[in-house]
């Protein structure tokens, strides 16, 4: 009796293997299993500190995300695992409602993304809880068929045959649909309309054998090109999930029932109800279907940008192995391979250039058009292309780790993500198919009930226009598809939305915040300013300036010596080199005796710099520091050093201005110098003097005084920066750790990128908003017109046949709407 409890006992419990990171001694392990046993309904819990894993005996009623929470509180945290799949079957928004829910009742899943448009779903997991093999299963209890996403070619040619099947299919059950409802069509609406016609109908072939040959001719469409509907419908209203194809199925049935019974036995049908509907139910399913063909159509265009991008990569290599070239395909290239690349030829891998030399065009990357040169120890990126020499480089990197696969991914997971208003869009979806069933039978029995004679066939009618004219495919596509097209073109614009809701982030932000190095200037030291007194030739005085320099590393230094460098100034031997922190550097050249440093140590030395007062003033009002130079005791030149400005930074800013955008510079620079560089270039507000993990604070208090905040950097320390605003923008030629921070990222180092990505978003969630108007404005307005509204004040009622059609237009609309963001132009031309 005791065995039996126990094993009853045991065939209610469930264990799990969980990953917990953040563990690092014997008491971290002794809080998480205590957190984890105060979970109602929890058996038992052991911690390995080791393996960093929790076993959970809990009763199979719990649900674990409980257990989750216990070890988050607890503060620590379990792995997660992203899973992405193709979906197919999928048709409207009640599809993708249906999808969410059965992922999101798998134990351990946190979070569910499903996407209409590019017809994926992404699913964030517990580790430990829940695999590929659940969610694969989930989706396929829902009805729809699932594939793992593995980013190899081969799934990406797989998947574009797929798609072009599917077109193909439906063109050719378009045209099977439309070459028998046409005749039906013509013969019924022209009888109505030309009555010669009818009578000589009606004399030489009867009204019997016409409804025997609509009945063949809509049969043949009816469970010929329509049989997908019942196949997809059928299963869904049977699992209580009705969808698109439930509604197309319902309707479609209805008046092909109705017309059967009319046919063959007329007899149960009460006098004056004996029509028949063969052309209403098949001219349905061909307008539908020429709505999803029109529809698949234009979602391949929605996916244009990355199929450019994958164009960009090379579909071979040119390897070097056992002393011998071979041309391989890209997916054999392995880390290490050295690899020939040709004048003309693109870089199929990115790598490192071991010999030769040549000039690469990176404008796909970094937008500029001048070729790049490259010797050896120089990177090459894959999909860039080799312009006059040939070039053997080692691969260093491939796959899914390549520069253009990261950006292929980028735009992916950007066109695979939902906005927050999208929201709005899921509660509603989730009742609508069977909101619309139910007003489709409320409608029947109103006009059953209440309706003029015959009113069994105003009654169908009306019901079969309802449950065809409602469209949740529209609301289903009306974010991603505006999402796929804007992100695109955002890439194209060499603009890469690492989230896709840092678009409708970026189109609330009032305050842009720029770090000044690398953002605002070029990033390094360059010599703006010299000029020398009479008797001192400019270029001599920089020849032993640069001479003396060369033997320091200061960052200004290098400035000067590169500036005399490119003059082709030839340096000179120095001697009696010193160096005075604080002060400056003095040594002898040419046997002369040269001072150079900040104002102390010329007036130190006993000379007079009041014949440089106005350029100092300048100077200083221009940002820059004023730098002296003294031969054998004689003032001889001023000179200044600077990050300078980059030239596309004042064009920038005032068109960030033109957006009523309120401009913030954020440095480390004195204030003074901070704000001289503001007053140039028109900036609203300065932060100065802020130490580099100061950056974060500086954004966080704008945020708290209601600020949406943008934050533009490109260095390591802009990281916590990046990551702390509203949205962050990385300069691409920054830090990995930078880029990887940001929501978005300038691929390119132009500035102008900034408000182009903005305009960009606003224009995106402005289409969004356009097509979710038309989408909810289009069902509130002609369900009720398809119940018979305007009948009582009018005598007005929607044919079936138009419901149709407007129901396939509305989705097109939306398709179409939605690729006119194509057309964008950005207020600014940029470097992509």
């Amino acid at each position: 009796m005791e065995t039996r409890k126990k094993d009853q006992n045991k065939s209610q419990t469930s264990s799990l293997m969980m990953d917990v990171e953040g563990m690092h001694c014997a008491s971290c392990v002794s809080r998480v299993e205590n957190a984890i046993k105060e979970v109602s309904g929890v058996q038992d819990a052991t911690v390995n500190l080791a393996t960093e894993k929790a076993k959970v005996t809990f009763q199979r009623n719990i649900d674990p995300k409980k257990v989750v929470e216990a070890i988050q509180n607890a503060g620590y945290q379990t792995r997660t695992e992203t899973f992405q799949f193709d979906v197919k079957g999928m048709s409207c928004a009640s599809c993708v409602g249906n999808v969410e829910d059965a992922l999101r009742n798998v134990p351990g899943v946190q979070n569910v993304s499903v996407n209409l448009a590019t017809e994926k779903a992404t699913v964030h997991v517990v580790s430990g809880i829940a695999g590929k093999k659940d969610l694969v299963e989930a989706i396929h209890s829902s009805g729809y068929e699932a594939e793992e996403v593995v980013g190899s070619e081969e799934q990406a040619e797989k998947k574009r045959q797929e798609k072009e099947k599917e077109r193909t299919d439906l063109k050719r059950s378009l045209l099977v649909a439309a070459g028998f409802s046409i005749p039906i069509f013509v013969i019924e609406m022209s009888s109505h309309f030309i009555a010669p016609f009818h009578s000589w109908l009606e004399t030489t072939v009867s009204s019997q054998n016409l409804y025997y040959l609509f009945f063949v001719l809509a049969s043949v469409v009816q469970f010929g090109p329509g049989l997908r509907f019942y196949k997809k419908g059928w299963p869904s209203l049977v699992r209580g999930t009705p969808d698109m194809n439930s509604l197309v199925m319902l309707g479609t049935t209805a008046a092909y029932g109705y017309s059967v019974v009319a046919t063959f036995l007329p007899q149960v049908l009460p006098s004056g109800t004996v029509n028949v509907y063969f052309e209403a139910s098949a001219v349905i399913v061909t307008l539908i279907l020429a709505g999803r063909y029109m529809e698949a159509i234009a979602k391949g265009r929605t996916s244009e940008a990355i199929k450019r991008l994958l164009n960009l990569q090379a579909k071979s290599a040119r390897v070097v192995r056992n002393g011998e070239e071979k041309d391989i395909l890209i997916e054999n290239v392995q880390i290490g391979d050295t690899i020939i690349v040709r004048p003309g030829e693109k870089i199929p891998v990115d790598g490192e250039v071991v010999d030769g030399e040549s000039y690469i065009d990176e404008s796909m990357i970094s937008g500029e058009p001048i070729p790049v040169q490259k010797t050896k120890g120089d990177e090459v990126i894959g999909g860039t292309i080799n312009k006059n020499g040939s070039l053997r480089f080692k691969a260093t990197k491939i796959g899914a780790d390549t520069v253009l696969a990261q950006i292929v991914q980028m735009v992916e997971e950007a066109q695979g993500s939902k906005l927050p208003i999208q929201s709005l869009v899921n509660k509603v979806t989730n009742y609508f198919v069977p909101t619309v069933i139910t007003l489709a039978l409320i409608t029947f029995g109103v006009w059953l009930i209440w309706g003029p004679d015959p009113a069994l066939t105003f009654a169908l009618v009306n019901a079969v226009a309802v449950l065809i004219i409602a469209c949740p495919c529209a609301m289903g596509l009306a974010t991603p598809t505006s999402i796929m097209v804007g992100t695109g073109k955002a890439a194209e614009m060499g603009v890469l939305f690492r989230q896709g809701d840092a678009l409708q982030a970026l189109r609330n932000t009032d305050t842009i915040i720029l770090d000044k190095t690398g953002t605002l200037t070029k990033g390094q030291p360059e010599l703006t300013d010299l000029e020398t007194v009479n008797g001192f030739d400019s270029d001599q005085v920089l020849q032993w300036v640069a001479s003396v320099e060369n033997s320091s590393e200061h960052p200004i230094a290098e400035a000067i010596v590169q500036a005399a460098k490119q003059k082709n100034l030839k340096l000179v031997e120095v001697s009696d080199f010193n160096s005075r922190t604080g002060f400056g550097v003095e040594a002898t050249v040419d046997g002369k005796q040269i001072l150079i440093g900040a104002d102390r140590m010329i007036e130190d030395a006993g000379l007079d710099l009041n014949l440089f007062n106005e350029k100092a003033e300048k100077l200083s009002g221009e940002g820059k520091t004023p730098i002296y130079v003294s031969v054998d005791h004689k003032v001889a030149a001023i000179l200044a050093v600077a990050d300078s400005i980059k030239e596309t930074t004042p064009e920038a800013i005032q068109a960030l201005h033109n957006l009523d955008l309120e401009v913030v510079m954020l440095t480390g620079d004195k204030q003074q110098t901070a704000q001289a560089i503001a007053n140039q270039l028109g900036i609203d507000d300065v932060i100065a003097e802020v130490l580099p993990d100061g950056k974060s604070n500086a954004v966080k208090q704008l945020q708290e005084k209601g600020k949406k905040v943008a934050f533009v950097g490109d260095g390591i320390n802009d990281a916590p920066a990046l990551a702390q605003a509203d949205v962050g923008i990385a300069i691409g030629t920054g830090t990995d750790i930078a880029i990887e921070s940001a929501e978005v990222v300038l691929m390119s180092g132009d500035l102008r990128n900034v408000p182009n990505a903005i305009a960009l978003s606003q224009s995106t969630i402005r289409n969004i908003k356009e097509n979710l108007f038309w989408a909810f404005i289009y069902n509130i307005i002609l369900i009720p017109l398809a119940a018979g509204a305007l009948y009582p004040a009018f005598e007005i009622l929607l044919s079936p046949i138009f419901a149709a059609g407007a129901m396939a237009v509305s989705s097109v609309f939306v398709l179409g709407n939605a690729l006119r963001l194509k057309r964008f132009r950005p207020p600014m031309t940029a470097l992509s």
